[in-house]
Parts: structure tokens; C-alpha cells; sequence
């Protein structure tokens, strides 16, 4: 027979709101952007009024933890579903404030009605209608009398009957003895079965990532400085993305701006780089396993709460310690220096706008090997090389696609046992054999994905080799990816549209050339064959119709860094597959001179 891993037990709202007041239960993302808007916060206290259910808390208790005394610790509970309920009755019915998304502190006020016994989200006009209460929490301060908030309402509205407005508002005020179900989950349980409950218990939510409940931890945990280490990871974020931010934090949030946290990213006022902008499941996953060479989110969680992998018990020491290694790792994350030479890297081997960048865990996984190499002492040279070689590979084989976590795992633990440099050459050694270059890549390449990891690398390696764009005697590839230029179908779209050809058909990868957009309109839809030989024409003194290539061994230098095969001129122009099938080969052919250069 299964044993029952969790318990239900219905509590008053009043208690609640009394547990997180006093910190009997932590709810991690107090700290974090209140994501409802205040019409949300409207209806759910419509709905207490109505006496609706407003669905399940979930809360995890932290494991007992061993002091150093020897004695233990009931872990405090962590509110794990439910953040936003529970904050949303703090903002309206206690008058706490709550930050937005932009960061901004704000007083959400819910204005009451009741003579309709209607809610709606205070504004100037409700704040000048006799007919509105127009914040709520008045009623809920300790200090206010009912009977006292009756005489005032009446006198101020004419011919209202006392008796029902009274039963409105002491209707209104009881809602806080409403019961809500908290379901506590097991202190021993691991995060899938944590996971898995949540999705079950609460499949129209967002769902929970491991990295949620490492945050969760980490903001939980005020005795090694969590709280404040949540908030740097927060603020990294957002600073990234906005620079302006750093101002608001300096002037809003004093405490965290006199921490040793906010000098160390301070540079990010300056700079206005979006190549690499993280989230906060980033950096955890580049602090940790850099850091604690383990690669699976999970383990940060156990660490985090105490939890001794060898003896299996949960110890205050293990605990302490992790968080003094994750602050650690954290610190070297927004670190200047190597953030800066971790984007110099990208940029140096062609990966110059975020566009060409995909997905984030290959980037992450750049960073580890950067910071590892440099733990190990490897010279700076040894490490950019290693580290473009490494992050193209894993962009070609898609090496961190989907769920990356035991693949993170498998990689920083061989780096520990076997060095960065050996295990990164002999991995890149054997994932980009001949046989990928000369047929794996080519098969692969046959896609219509403009975003596809191939045709990304393709156009990291034009910047990286300085091509110039497609028939531009002038303009570089590099500034057509800066100035977000337009691809340009080389068997133009509406020509292969008419012929019957569908959009996975003509929007292969093979058929895209970087080119200026007045190159582009002037080819329009005419038939390859007939703008090929014009464009020979223009070489033989014609007048110039597309870019101004005039001489014929420039124009065939040109066609050869963009991978179209000689035989364009001749019958490849009649041969879509054909042409197709020719220019794949010389796509990859050119990636892999690429990568031999990197």
C-alpha cells in the first residue's frame, strides 16, 4: 500500500495571511514582479464574497535539518503554488504594496460597492463616488469599527437602509474566515514527484521548472543571505535587458543597493549589448555547475536545503556551505571581466547579433567551459579557441536542445575527471567526424527552418570570413546582419509559388542568400536562368540592373562565397532539387573551412 505523501488541512484566510506575516510560511516570489493584473485581484475577492473556492495552497516543508549542536530544525514551509493568491490578499486586504513587472512599487486598491455589492479596481473617478468605498483594506485595518464605517457611508448617501449596508460590509469583512485548502507536501520528496503534484493539482498554471524551486530555496533562506541573493540574480536579469533599471534600484531598494552584490553589476548601466541576455534559470545553471561541477538542477535544490549525498542526511553544515559556493559561483557569473570575453568570444567567431545566437543553453554551456578553463589555469588563447570550437559544435549537433540537464551533467563531470582541454578536444573530435562534414550536415541541412542551428552557423561563418553579401561589390555580410537585412530567395519565392511549390519547398535553407534589399526588389520573381545571364551581361558591359559587380571573376568570386555552384549559368537554373541537393554540399563544405579557422 502507497504511503499518503502529503496532507490537506483547510485554514482560515486570517491565519494564513498571519503564517506569512510572521514567516511560519516563506513565499519565495514576495520579492519577485507580481504578474496579475488588478482586475485579477478584483475578481478573486468577488469570488471570496460570492463564497466561491479559490482553489489549493501548496506548500513544501523544508527538511529537518542537524544543527552543528547536533539538535535539528523543523524546516519552515514554502509556499509553492499559490504566490500570487496569497500575495494578491496581502495587496488588498492588508494594503501591502507589491512590485510590477516594470519594477515599479505599487498599492493595488480594490474599491467596493455596497449597495450593488459590486468590487471593481479603484480609480479617480470611484475615489470621487460617495457610492464607493474605495479601498478595501480601510475595512481590514485594525483599528476600523464597522458600525463606525456604516454612520459615515449613510450620511453620505441618502436613503440607504443601515441594516443591509451593515450586513454588506460585515459580509465583506468575514471573508478573511473563509477556508482554504493547503495541501503540505512531504519534506522527503524529490522535485519530480514535487513537479509532477503541482501539474496535476494545477494544470491551468504555469508549470514549475527546476530552476523555480532552486529559486525558491534560495529566497526562502535568510540565515546564509538568500533572500539577498535572490535579488541579485533578479536584478542581473533585468538590468540586462534594461540599463535604466540600475537608477531605480540605487533610489528604490537601499538595502540590496549597499550589499556587496550591486557594485559588482553595476557596469551593466552602461551597456546596451542584447548578444546574451539571461534568465535567472541562465545563470543558475552556469553558477552551479561551474561552480559544483554537477550539472542537474535538482542536486542544487538538495544541497540547498542540507542535503549530504553520502551519508543521505540533511546537515545545517551542507547547507551553509552551499549557498557560500552558489554566492560564489553567482559573483564569478556577473563578473565583468569574464562576461565581457565570454561575449568577445561569440562575437569573434561570427556570432556578432543575438538573432544568430538560437538557443540560450549553448551560450550557458560556453560560459562553463570559460570558467572552468580558467579555474584550471589554461592560457587565455587556448581558452577563447576552445571555446568557440566547442560552443559551434554544440550549435551544429545540437548538443543542449530540449532538455539539456543530463547532458550539462555528463559533460562537466567528465571535464572534472579529465581536464577542459583534453575532453573538449576529443569531443569535438568525434561529434564533427569527416563523415558529419561530408554527409551528415548536408542531410541535416535540408530544412526550411530560417532559424534552424545550420543556417545560423552559415551566417556566423559569412561575418566571421568577411563576405560580402549576395552581389554587393561593397557591403559586407557583416552589416547586412546588423542592419537585419533581407534573405533573398535565390529561386525567387513567387517563381516557385507559381510552379506549385509549397512553403517547405521553397523556403529551404539552401535557397537563402544574404542580400541588400534593393538587390533583392530589383530580382523580384524572375526565373534564376533569366537573371543569371543578365547579371553575366552586366559583366560584358550591359547596363547594371542588380549591385555593382561588373567584372565576371568578381561576380564568380562572389557567387563561390555564397555556395552557388558554378553551374548556375547552365542547367542548374532550370533544376531546383538539383541546385538544392549541389549547394547543401557546399554549404557545409564551407562551414567546416569555417571551423577549421575558429
Amino acid at each position: 500500500m502507497t504511503t499518503q505523501r502529503y496532507s490537506v488541512t483547510p485554514h482560515p484566510i486570517e491565519t494564513l495571511l498571519t503564517w506569512v506575516k510572521s514567516g511560519e510560511i516563506a513565499i519565495p516570489e514576495i520579492q519577485r514582479p507580481f504578474v496579475w493584473d488588478a482586475t485579477k485581484v478584483r475578481n478573486l475577492l468577488d469570488s471570496l464574497y460570492q463564497g466561491y473556492p479559490i482553489g489549493y495552497l501548496i506548500v513544501w516543508r523544508n527538511p529537518t535539518v542537524k544543527l552543528k549542536d547536533g539538535t535539528s530544525s523543523l524546516g519552515k514551509r514554502i509556499l509553492i503554488d499559490g504566490q500570487q493568491r496569497i500575495t494578491a490578499l496581502m495587496a488588498a486586504l492588508l494594503g501591502r504594496e507589491v512590485l510590477t513587472k516594470d519594477y515599479d512599487t505599487v498599492r493595488i486598491r480594490i474599491a467596493f460597492n455596497p449597495v450593488k455589492e459590486q468590487f471593481e479596481v479603484s480609480n479617480p473617478a470611484i475615489q470621487k463616488d460617495s457610492s464607493w468605498i474605495a479601498d478595501v483594506a480601510e475595512l481590514f485595518a485594525p483599528d476600523s469599527k464597522l458600525l463606525k464605517v456604516t454612520k459615515a457611508y449613510a450620511s453620505k448617501n441618502e436613503g440607504v437602509d443601515e441594516d443591509t449596508l451593515f450586513g454588506s460590509l460585515e459580509r465583506l469583512r468575514k471573508i478573511i474566515n473563509n477556508h482554504v485548502g493547503v495541501i503540505e507536501l512531504a519534506d522527503d520528496l524529490d522535485i519530480e514527484t514535487v513537479t509532477e503534484i503541482f501539474i496535476r493539482v494545477n494544470s491551468a498554471g504555469a508549470e514549475l521548472s527546476q530552476a523555480d524551486f532552486a529559486m525558491s530555496k534560495i529566497a526562502a533562506n535568510e540565515t546564509y543571505g538568500g533572500n539577498n541573493l535572490r535579488k541579485a540574480i533578479d536584478y542581473f536579469c533585468h538590468l540586462a535587458v534594461a540599463p535604466d533599471f540600475y537608477e531605480r534600484i540605487k533610489k528604490g531598494d537601499s538595502v540590496f543597493a549597499s550589499s556587496e552584490f550591486f557594485p559588482k553589476m553595476a557596469w551593466l548601466k552602461d551597456v546596451n549589448d542584447d548578444l546574451y541576455d539571461p534568465s535567472y534559470t541562465d545563470m543558475l545553471r552556469v553558477a552551479f555547475t561551474s561552480e559544483f561541477g554537477r550539472g542537474r538542477l535538482q542536486d542544487l535544490v538538495a544541497l540547498l536545503s542540507g542535503r549530504n549525498f553520502e551519508t543521505k542526511q540533511y546537515e545545517e553544515a551542507v547547507a551553509e556551505q552551499s549557498f557560500a559556493r552558489l554566492k560564489k559561483g553567482i559573483l564569478n557569473y556577473m563578473n565583468k571581466t569574464h562576461f565581457d570575453r565570454l561575449m568577445m568570444i561569440l562575437r569573434s567567431a561570427g556570432f556578432i547579433t543575438r538573432d544568430l545566437i538560437g538557443g540560450q543553453n549553448s551560450v550557458n554551456f560556453a560560459y562553463i567551459l570559460y570558467l572552468r578553463a580558467r579555474a584550471e589555469g589554461v592560457p587565455a588563447s587556448d581558452i577563447e579557441q576552445i571555446v568557440r570550437r566547442w560552443f559551434v559544435m554544440s550549435m551544429l549537433t545540437g548538443r543542449y536542445a530540449g532538455t539539456p540537464e543530463s547532458v550539462f551533467d555528463l559533460d562537466i563531470r567528465q571535464i572534472e575527471a579529465r581536464g577542459v582541454i583534453a575532453y573538449a578536444n576529443a569531443v569535438v573530435d568525434a561529434e564533427l567526424s569527416d563523415s558529419f562534414w561530408s554527409a551528415l550536415l548536408p542531410q541535416n541541412m535540408e530544412t526550411s527552418s530560417s532559424i534552424s542551428p545550420y543556417f545560423l552557423v552559415y551566417k556566423a561563418a559569412q561575418a566571421k570570413l568577411n563576405d560580402k553579401g549576395f552581389l554587393s561589390r561593397d557591403i559586407g555580410v557583416s552589416d547586412l546582419l546588423l542592419n537585419r537585412t533581407d534573405v533573398h530567395h535565390l529561386f525567387p519565392r513567387k517563381y516557385l509559388k507559381d510552379q506549385g511549390l509549397s512553403r517547405g519547398q521553397y523556403n529551404q535553407i539552401a535557397n537563402f542568400a544574404l542580400t541588400q534589399s534593393e538587390i533583392n526588389i530589383a530580382i523580384g520573381a524572375k526565373p534564376p536562368k533569366t537573371y543569371f545571364a543578365e547579371l553575366k551581361e552586366q559583366c560584358h558591359g550591359s547596363k547594371k540592373k542588380y549591385g555593382g559587380i561588373t567584372d565576371i571573376d568578381e561576380l564568380k568570386d562572389n557567387l563561390k562565397v555564397h555556395c552557388i555552384p558554378e553551374d548556375i549559368f547552365d542547367g542548374l537554373a532550370d533544376d531546383y532539387p538539383g541546385f538544392l541537393e549541389e549547394r547543401r554540399k557546399l554549404m557545409a563544405a564551407k562551414i567546416k573551412r569555417y571551423f577549421k579557422k575558429l
